[in-house]
């Protein structure tokens, strides 16, 4: 994908390793904080986008002071198995076991800082499927979404329902899994990663088995930590609809939507996957350090806050 090209000189953090619960192995990396630390952040991709896309982000951050951790799902760059035929992943166990052993890694560490979460598209929506998001203390999402057709914005919703919904199961059925990257469009994924993107309604509890639906939904409601929740107005997958819905899971945390357009940074376009692109510390990343240091809304005046949100 073009938008989220980055220059070479590509900065590094300290490779570590994550175990899940279930015993998969995850590999991610550590940026320390470069001057005294004042909290914790996780970064979580969207699905099939590589983490060392977030490092430039990661690196950002550590110069304000906070510890963050990168790191790939299971399926995806440095946490792929030998071979994804067979694998079994899903898109929960990104977030029952994948962003949970991130949270428990970072939750051992400096324990008496605050925890946060930075959630790209996917990654906005996976914290609540995790047994202790409880622990998170704040949130920001960009397009957090899990990928419903019908959120799609009204003049892409044929071609992205083609493309997700038509020929990624098509292909997923004939290779055993969704090969993304002879296609341009995303990294390989697991058979049940793609599967659960291709066949979701507008209820996500409905992919999961009725006798556990109940649980799951108790899990996002028991998240309690404020979110700050970003749309852009030329986002095709992640609508303000989309991140409205995911959104309303999080039903006893404080929420808060900011909706951007790209003039509001000089810019005529945006999309899904750009501002995590190095062009943004300026602008978008600047901002961000509001909410992350001191839970102020940048975006008040664009903000429409939910009526259970949190005063700022």
């Amino acid at each position: 994908m073009d938008e989220i090209v980055q220059p070479v000189s590509r900065p590094l953090g300290v490779a570590t390793r994550l175990t899940c619960r279930d015993g998969v192995q995850l590999h991610g990396h550590i940026w320390p904080a470069r001057k005294q630390t004042i909290g914790r952040v996780i970064i979580n991709p969207a699905t099939g986008v590589l983490a060392r896309y977030y490092h430039y982000y990661a690196d950002f951050l550590a110069g304000e002071g906070f510890e963050v951790i990168t790191y790939d799902y299971r399926g995806i760059g440095l946490s792929r198995p030998e071979t994804l035929r067979g694998c079994g992943y899903r898109w929960r166990d990104w977030g029952e076991q994948d962003f949970d052993a991130a949270l428990r890694f970072m939750g051992a560490r400096e324990p008496k800082l605050p925890l946060m979460v930075v959630g790209h598209s996917i990654g906005g929506y996976l914290p609540g499927l995790s047994e202790e998001a409880h622990r998170i203390d704040r949130m920001l999402t960009m397009g957090a979404q899990y990928a419903w057709w019908g959120d799609y914005a009204a003049g892409h919703r044929f071609r992205l329902f083609w493309r997700w919904h038509v020929v990624m199961p098509v292909l997923t059925a004939i290779y055993g899994y969704f090969p993304g990257k002879k296609l341009g469009w995303l990294e390989d994924l697991p058979a049940g990663v793609a599967n659960e993107w291709s066949f979701r309604g507008p209820l996500m509890e409905r992919t999961h088995p009725a006798h556990e639906r109940g649980h799951v939904l108790a899990r996002f409601a028991a998240v309690s930590a404020p979110i700050l929740a970003v749309s852009v107005t030329d986002d095709d997958i992640g609508s303000a609809a989309a991140v409205r819905r995911t959104l309303a899971y999080y039903r006893n945390a404080g929420r808060i939507e900011a909706s951007l357009s790209p003039s509001h940074y000089g810019l005529d376009a945006i999309g899904h996957f750009s501002l995590f692109h190095s062009r943004h510390e300026g602008g978008f990343w600047k901002d961000t350090l509001c909410w992350l240091k001191h839970g102020v809304n940048p975006w008040c005046k664009k903000a429409n806050a939910d009526r259970g949100s949190m005063s700022l």
